[in-house]
């Protein structure tokens, strides 16, 4: 299991707010420091997912010492969160497609939300579901 860093914050009359460095713009809170803790596996856990239904890669995690040097984190207090998903690892590939596919499934991927590889990796899965069945 994988452990991410979270950085808690407090301002006076707020909640524990938690931040992680290594996924920027996922945050949560929690009213209690238990709280944010079980905030902080719950939001890291869906934000994986997501990423692996989109077919991005997931970072490795940064060291302490990397988040600390970060003049930005130094406000912030350091908690391990550990990753309680079944995120798989992604692998960069190298494809061939005609240029007008190419434009065709970025064109469609985008008025769908998604990633190039995500797009590829769902319509990879429902053609094997459709062939197994």
């Amino acid at each position: 299991m994988r452990n991410y860093i979270g950085l808690i914050h407090k301002d006076a009359d707020s909640d524990f707010g938690v931040s992680f460095p290594d996924f920027p713009g996922v945050v949560t809170a929690g009213t209690s420091l238990d709280d944010a803790r079980a905030m902080a596996e719950e939001a890291l856990a869906l934000h994986i997912d997501g990423l692996v239904a989109d077919g991005e890669a997931i970072p490795e995690p940064s060291s302490l010492d990397a988040v600390m040097a970060d003049p930005e984190n130094k406000e912030g207090v350091a908690i391990l969160v550990a990753l309680k998903t079944e995120a798989k690892k992604s692998v960069r590939v190298n494809v061939t497609l005609p240029e007008d596919v190419l434009q065709q499934i970025d064109a469609f991927a985008e008025a769908h939300g998604l990633t190039r590889s995500g797009f590829l990796a769902k319509a990879a899965k429902r053609e094997m579901e459709l062939e197994a069945a």
